[in-house]
């Protein structure tokens, strides 16, 4: 995975991109990414926290209410909400639902990500549940042009960004 992290983290220097790196510490540490996401059954934030550089970011997937207080607690840069719809990216995932982004929009100030089956048909209902961004995989990688689809995303989401603050 050396090679290939190496690459991306040039190419995402190269678009002004951050790289943030899933799950593995040590990778991050060797390709100096600019951060590291991880879930409730890596290692524990305390041990990221201590090994990763203070300037690198630190993002946490939760499911529930008292997973996102606790990763928000142990010093978290962002936390992941989800999977909030079914996603065909990871079949074993726990679907949470808008309404545990609500949740738990409630209960942190921490940015929210919501992640998991978000599409250009539900963008705009993450948006309005209280997700900063979103995290999309199969939304643009299965499009002919991608840089449109994302475009098209954004657009989106500003759109119910806009809606919400109207109210």
């Amino acid at each position: 995975m050396l090679p290939i992290a190496q690459k991306l983290k040039e190419l995402c220097a190269e678009s002004d991109v951050l790289f943030i790196i899933n799950d593995y510490l040590d990778l991050a540490l060797a390709v100096d990414a600019d951060g590291l996401h991880i879930g409730q059954g890596d290692l524990p934030l305390s041990i990221i926290r201590r090994e990763l550089p203070i300037d690198k970011i630190v993002g946490c997937s939760v499911t529930t209410v008292s997973q996102a207080i606790k990763a928000q607690d142990e010093g978290v840069d962002y936390i992941s909400v989800g999977s909030i719809f079914p996603t065909i990216t990871k079949k074993k995932a726990i679907v949470v639902g808008v309404g545990m982004l609500k949740e738990v929009k409630q209960v942190v100030s921490s940015p929210l990500v919501a992640i998991g089956g978000i599409n250009e048909d539900n963008i705009g209902q993450v948006v309005v549940a209280g997700a900063d961004s979103v995290a999309v995989i199969s939304a643009v990688l299965g499009e002919e042009d991608v840089k449109e689809v994302v475009h098209w995303l954004i657009a989106q989401m500003e759109l119910a960004k806009e809606k919400c603050q109207s109210r």
